[in-house]
């Protein structure tokens, strides 16, 4: 008896949690499917409202016309003559030719197809440079199926960024979006012509931004299908408004392999408006040479985080050497924005004007120092400097004390004729590096700058710097291999 009215208690417990079981599982579904068509995006209105802002862009180019040259012809058809005794076969009977030059002849072929979107209603159109590079006409067409010769305002192949101008009046002209609003996980759309199919939509989600893949540009990384002829079209938030151009896709087949990247609208905008001005645009540049901070470096010259641009070679007469400049500095900031990663900077002082004094904040033996640039404009890469042709002085003798030989190291001091080629006030030079120094990556004429943050002029100041280092602790040393300076952490010989 007992045993029944226990199980009837059991049964009737296990009723009752049954019974919320069912009311949960009937709650949490339905909060879940509402869920669900909350995020889903209907992108019907978007097409609608941006379609007719967006255009497809033919390009076509000059050719020389194949076949064979009239010197050729002329050749055959007298072989014909002398052997057969008749004209080369297919050859039209014609009278003598006048002598006058051949003048080479051109025909105009389909270069491409790319996309575009309106940036403004008075014509001004946006594109990718690479769409339009080298085309010797641009074709554009509307959705409503009009088509003008466009003109090439200017294209920037750093940015690959390029405007073109129809004539044409009242056209529906996009809306820019602010790119610090976009949030990586958002929904976006492309319409662009892939494969020449003009009007294509497609829809993905953001998955990064700020994705380094050129100096210039951190992209904004989807995983919206774009293919060969979306380049140049927009990308569009669920606001209807354009935050950037499609522009790469990561592929190993050459098709959408579920990577793209778009330019952020604020990058292209800044192109364009240089663009629209002037044709070209200026770009601002201090004349160093840079390189990434190792989490090691860091830490064993006591910046701690590794952040910055690590100053590898600074180009004589720039405004970095103007300034104050060395190689072995750490740029951690520029006009007060934090340089987290090298090519932080070259955006920021690319988009700098030309002439603008701005102000860098470098690390250097163990310190922050702010020194102040006047910017200059970026030009071609200058050829190197050939070495001197001044007869060099004999060598000092190499000397390795037991506090560099504990590191690897035998060092001597730079003469006055290196001193001058290398453009340095002092340093000692490296004559063999075994075990510990050769294990960090130094060898035979590197010049070291420095030791454990302190400075080197000689050869006394260097053995002085060892022996205040830690031998516990890897060694860090700051030196020069031709044009470069960089780091090496030294892990002394026990």
């Amino acid at each position: 008896m007992i045993f029944k009215v226990e199980g009837s208690r059991i049964r009737a417990a296990l009723l009752a949690f049954a019974l919320v079981g069912t009311a949960s599982a009937t709650f949490l579904p339905a909060t879940a499917a509402h869920a669900q068509t909350r995020t889903l995006p209907d992108f019907t209105d978007l097409v609608d409202q941006v379609g007719p802002s967006v255009v497809n862009i033919r390009t076509v180019e000059k050719v020389a016309q194949r076949g064979s040259s009239p010197e050729m012809d002329e050749e055959m058809q007298e072989f014909f003559r002398r052997f057969f005794g008749q004209p080369m076969p297919g050859t039209p009977r014609q009278g003598p030719r006048p002598n006058r030059p051949q003048q080479p002849q051109e025909e105009e072929r389909p270069r491409g197809v790319g996309s575009g979107f309106i940036l403004t209603p008075d014509g001004y159109v946006m594109t990718n440079a690479h769409v339009v590079e080298d085309a010797s006409e641009v074709l554009v067409t509307l959705t409503d199926k009009r088509e003008f010769k466009a003109k090439l305002i200017g294209a920037d192949k750093r940015t690959d960024v390029a405007v073109v101008k129809i004539e044409a009046t009242g056209l529906p002209a996009v809306k820019i979006g602010d790119i610090s609003k976009l949030r990586v996980g958002e929904w976006v759309m492309a319409i662009g012509s892939p494969f020449g199919l003009e009007n294509t939509v497609t829809a993905g989600i953001v998955s990064a931004k700020q994705r380094d893949t050129g100096d210039y540009l951190p992209f904004i990384q989807t995983d919206v299908a774009i293919n060969p002829g979306n380049s140049g079209g927009p990308l569009i938030n669920m606001r209807g408004e354009v935050v950037g151009i499609n522009s790469q896709i990561y592929s190993r087949s050459g098709g959408f392999m579920g990577i793209s990247f778009s330019i952020p609208i604020d990058e292209a905008i800044r192109v364009s408006e240089q663009l629209r001005t002037n044709g070209r645009v200026s770009r601002g540049r201090i004349g160093v040479q840079i390189d990434q901070v190792t989490k090691d470096v860091a830490e064993s010259i006591g910046l701690g985080k590794a952040q910055g641009a690590l100053v590898r070679s600074v180009e004589a007469g720039s405004p970095g050497e103007k300034g104050g400049v060395e190689p072995g500095d750490i740029i951690t900031k520029f006009d007060g924005k934090s340089i987290e990663k090298p090519s932080d900077l070259p955006r920021l002082v690319g988009n700098t004007k030309p002439g603008t004094k701005s102000t860098l904040t470098v690390f250097r033996r163990g310190q922050s120092r702010d020194i102040t640039v006047v910017i200059a404009e970026i030009e071609p890469d200058k050829p190197a400097k050939r070495a001197s042709n001044e007869r060099e002085e004999p060598a000092p003798k190499s000397t390795a004390s037991a506090a560099a030989k504990s590191l690897g190291l035998a060092v001597s001091d730079l003469n006055d004729t290196q001193k001058k080629e290398l453009k340095l006030k002092g340093g000692v030079k490296v004559d063999a590096a075994t075990e510990g120094a050769a294990r960090a990556g130094l060898r035979e004429g590197d010049v070291i700058l420095a030791v454990s943050n302190t400075e080197v002029a000689n050869m006394k100041e260097f053995e002085s710097a060892i022996g205040k280092a830690d031998k516990s602790k890897a060694v860090s040393v700051l030196f020069r291999r031709g044009e470069w300076a960089q780091y090496a952490l030294i892990r002394p010989t026990r």
